[in-house]
């Protein structure tokens, strides 16, 4: 669904990433993991149309798309959520969902003058499928409540329930599990593996939780430096001799496998 081809990225002499290449399979749970300042939030940017890269191409389901900007990937069907919830707090949980359709004909002038009625018709289709997204997530008992007033665990399940209201093909997810109890956890967790079963979303996240990236992710792919380090299942990247001195560094590879799972759990300082 995604390639992503020798990109690099340079921001003044620091080379971000470099020379990155990996694919993202069609339907499949696919993890990123890596140290910090590995470039997995850069990389991801730039697959986003967040970023421009300095060299290299993205392809999106066979389509370059290298230096699109987000509007027009989402046109396309490829969404990201973000490790900091970008919610409307105002409105409620079913008004920011509502919000995400795309050339909804109230938005236009003459068609609220002129067109009420197929306005009210369309927005009556959109509450609808709205409704269905907050019960499929469980969010029922908070429809109506301000999303700023919700957890954060809640805010992070209207940020999946955003990417259902549109046909999205990929999802990018950026630290889904950051900030969020192990109860919600789970609830977002077991919406992810539904909705890439039964609806077909191919799925790339970011993570630093390895249980939780063992649980839904398979492959997983370890970035270091910049570039492509590792990839294999969960279990696999785990004991990469490789991998293990990325994140712990040279003469610590008699840690035990709880003190490299804490160790890849930290939180990402930078890119």
């Amino acid at each position: 669904m995604i390639e992503v081809k020798s990109v690099y990225k340079q921001f003044g002499g620091v080379h971000a990433v470099e020379n990155a290449t990996l694919k993202i399979a069609r339907g499949s749970i696919t993890g990123l993991i890596g140290p910090n300042g590995a470039g997995k939030t850069t990389l991801f940017n730039i697959i986003a149309g967040n970023l421009r890269p300095t060299s290299g191409h993205i392809l999106l389901d066979g389509e370059d798309v290298t230096g699109l900007p987000p509007h027009e990937l989402f046109k396309k069907g490829l969404l990201r959520t973000f490790q900091l919830a970008h919610e409307f707090s105002t409105l409620t949980v079913l008004e920011n969902l509502m919000m995400v359709p795309d050339n909804q004909l109230g938005e236009g002038l003459m068609n609220a003058w002129f067109g009420f009625g197929e306005v009210k018709r369309q927005e009556k289709r959109i509450r609808e499928r709205a409704m269905e997204v907050i019960e499929f997530l469980n969010l029922g008992h908070v429809a109506q409540e301000l999303a700023g007033n919700l957890s954060g665990g809640q805010k992070k399940l209207i940020e999946l329930g955003r990417t259902m209201m549109v046909d999205a093909k990929v999802v990018l997810l950026d630290e889904v599990g950051a900030g969020v109890n192990r109860t919600l956890l789970g609830e977002i967790g077991d919406a992810i593996i539904r909705l890439n079963e039964e609806r077909g979303y191919t799925f790339c996240m970011i993570e630093h939780d390895m249980d939780f990236i063992g649980k839904l992710c398979d492959p997983v792919i370890v970035m270091a430096e910049g570039t492509v380090l590792a990839e294999g299942t969960a279990d696999e990247v785990r004991s990469n001799e490789a991998v293990i001195e990325a994140y712990l560094g040279r003469g610590l590879k008699n840690k035990t496998p709880r003190q490299m799972q804490v160790a890849a759990s930290q939180p990402e300082a930078g890119a």
